[in-house]
């Protein structure tokens, strides 16, 4: 790992940011976001520090978050409407979740005195229609945050004759915890000559890369021919039930001169990692590396990802964000930070950030945090950092995951690949805290149960992996496990989680067994 370069802020500096990261939120996602023309507003027109203010109250609302640890990682089916009569349908689709909210297009349009370029919806699919006065706000709130997350460059744009389409993602997150994921392909539209590009976004509660990612090729394909050929086939999408996992639904489509195609869209069996390629991760860090990245994000450190790419920034941070599994990152992550909102990076508070390269100068002088790059014509990986991440992680724990991680070689698909990976941090984290059922005490039958903290990680054998559990204890992501596991009553378990404790607690017996003969 290089030297690490650590730069401090003055200490007004910081009491001032504490200030400002404190406010509570006075809206919703949106409404915290966007000031005029859908952009923040300074405390005056074009000053940083109104648009860090109202972005500070926005995220504070993400760090209080839902309750519902691992929702996002390993959704359950929602109750259907109705109980239908054939069984084999209720197992094949989870019945009440539509693919999507709504697709858009945002292209580049110029501005009134013609000197830049300004990102502007010029479709929506479906329209809303019957909606009142304030649902229409809140909605047209929502879609100008929109266009600023899917071109978070800005306004300088040229007019190209190349551009190699890209997919990336984001996150809106309301006032009450709930999300909503933004899939974006940015493409240059049909034509003749230099033009900017254009966006496809889809909004959706459903967190599924993959299979959107497929959706946006359909669109593609069907935009080269006509506009017009998008609504038929977004309509067919919205009226199909969205797959449980492993299972396919099918849509038909009817495209000129091809005649009606089946487009099969199949959701992964592993759904809590559906969200996921870690391809990327390992693509652009090696092994080593990401051991390093995530001894940070396991103690909820300040994390800046850099690259050229969206996509590399999106699947990057999702990617990081999944190794916590069962664990949930409790604190600010913003996939792709815009540039009119790059202030974010001077927080005093956890999280994890996508930034394009461009603005790396703006960001290398934070103080305490780790910055890595993701560029393959990098010099350095870790351009800023604590300088302790190696010694996080205990050194016999570290190297069963190095281990674990070089069979990924062996993969040949996604899903083989991600199964791996996940596997190899889901293991570490049930040989540290796996124990963790055994210190919930309950008093009284019906009442919440008390988790025992201290005897918890007193228990640990290991002084190594005893230092490590009681720092990690202190996290918040930690401390919402426990809350959540004091709320539930004596018994067995549900999850991934759970039954990789139980398969390690055998295998444990089994060797003491035959130790002991």
């Amino acid at each position: 790992m290089s030297e690490a370069v650590t730069k401090r802020r003055k200490g007004h500096r910081l009491a001032d940011l504490k200030n400002r990261w404190s406010e509570q939120p006075k809206g919703n996602f949106i409404s915290d976001v966007t000031g005029k023309h859908g952009l923040p507003s300074g405390e005056d027109e074009g000053e940083r520090p109104g648009a860090l203010k109202r972005f500070s109250a926005m995220w504070s609302s993400f760090r209080r978050g839902r309750r519902d640890k691992g929702k996002d990682l390993e959704p359950s089916e929602p109750p259907g409407p109705a109980v239908e009569d054939n069984t084999s349908r209720q197992h094949k689709y989870a019945s009440g979740q539509y693919f999507f909210e709504y697709l858009v297009v945002v292209s580049l349009k110029k501005t009134k005195d013609g000197s830049n370029y300004e990102p502007q919806i010029t479709y929506q699919f479906p329209k809303r229609d019957g909606m009142a006065r304030y649902q229409k706000e809140e909605e047209e709130k929502t879609l100008k945050a929109i266009t600023l997350f899917c071109f978070p460059e800005g306004i300088n744009w040229a007019p190209l004759t190349e551009y190699h389409s890209e997919t990336f993602s984001f996150v809106l997150t309301e006032i009450d915890g709930s999300r909503r994921n933004g899939y974006c392909r940015r493409l240059l539209p049909g034509g003749r000559g230099a033009r900017p590009p254009e966006a496809y976004c889809i909004i959706s509660s459903l967190a599924c890369f993959g299979l959107f990612s497929k959706i946006f090729d359909e669109v593609e394909k069907r935009r080269q021919i006509s506009m017009a050929m998008i609504y038929p086939f977004m309509q067919k999408l919205r009226e199909a039930s969205f797959p449980a996992p492993g299972n396919t639904v099918e849509i038909k489509s009817f495209i000129p001169e091809s005649g009606t195609e089946i487009i099969s869209l199949t959701r992964p069996l592993d759904s809590w990692l559906e969200h996921v390629n870690f391809g990327k991760l390992f693509g652009c860090l090696t092994d080593e590396e990401v051991l390093l990245v995530f001894a940070a994000a396991v103690l909820e450190r300040r994390i800046i990802f850099i690259a050229d790419e969206l996509s590399t920034l999106s699947q990057t941070i999702h990617a990081v964000a999944a190794l916590l599994y069962p664990f949930t990152w409790q604190h600010t992550l913003i996939s792709i930070v815009p540039e009119i909102l790059i202030d974010v990076v001077m927080a005093p508070t956890p999280y994890l950030l996508g930034v394009q390269k461009r603005l790396l100068d703006l960001v290398t002088d934070q103080g305490d945090l780790l910055v890595v790059d993701l560029s393959e014509d990098k010099t350095e990986t870790f351009i800023v950092s604590i300088g302790d991440e190696s010694s996080i992680l205990p050194p016999k724990l570290q190297a069963e995951i190095l281990e674990a991680l070089s069979l990924r070689q062996k993969a040949s698909t996604v899903e083989e690949l991600n199964r791996v990976v996940s596997e190899a941090f889901l293991h570490f984290f049930v040989q540290t805290v796996g124990h963790y059922s055994s210190y919930v005490k309950y008093s009284r039958k019906g009442e919440p149960g008390l988790f025992e903290k201290r005897s918890f990680y007193k228990a640990i054998e290991s002084k190594t992996t005893r230092h490590f559990v009681k720092k990690f204890i202190q996290t918040q992501m930690f401390d919402l496990f426990v809350q959540e596991l004091e709320q539930q009553q004596p018994g067995p378990q549900q999850g991934v989680f759970y039954q990789k404790i139980l398969e390690y607690q055998e295998k444990k017996k089994k060797k003491e067994k035959a130790r002991k003969h």
